[in-house]
């Protein structure tokens, strides 16, 4: 159920800061569980960079979740156009690539508008289906995307280190 008092819209080119602040909610648990992918950003700076240039991006989708004022959460998604190939069929979808939102903002519904605000604008850009991938340590994001959203499994990745 969400929470009447939250306003989800775009984020701009001026949010990078706050969509950079936000981060640190999930980005922290991946750098802890994974070091051997992630790493933490050496500074605040190095963060608006990278989510500027991705709102700059025309293919970009991102959305910031607010509540009393200040922001609680965001989401990012890009649109791919597929063409298709002797393989595959031609295809239009979206994929979710970040979202996070305050702990102390947890379980209001926050995270599933901004997830609807993602699929509203996929099934807009001419997107048929909305994807996203979690990492096997993060224990609540299935719960969240296929209990509480309707995901579906597509595939497995599995890993091998060498």
């Amino acid at each position: 159920m969400t929470d009447d008092r939250i306003r989800v819209r775009p984020a701009a080119q001026e949010d990078a800061a706050v969509l950079a602040e936000l981060n640190a909610f999930v980005h922290d648990l991946h750098v802890e569980e994974r070091p051997d992918v992630f790493r933490t950003a050496t500074g605040a700076d190095e963060l608006r960079t990278l989510f500027r240039s991705f709102l700059a991006r025309e293919s970009s989708l991102a959305y910031l979740a607010e509540s009393g004022g200040r922001a609680i959460g965001y989401v990012t998604a890009t649109v791919h156009r597929r063409a298709g190939d002797v393989l595959t069929r031609p295809r239009n979808f979206a994929a979710i690539e970040h979202i996070a939102v305050d702990p102390a903002a947890a379980r209001v519904g926050a995270g599933s508008a901004l997830v609807e605000a993602v699929r509203v604008a996929a099934r807009e850009a001419g997107c048929t289906s909305l994807v996203t991938d979690v990492w096997a340590f993060n224990k609540a994001a299935p719960a969240f995307f296929e209990d509480g959203l309707g995901f579906a499994p597509m595939r497995h990745w599995l890993e091998q280190g060498l």
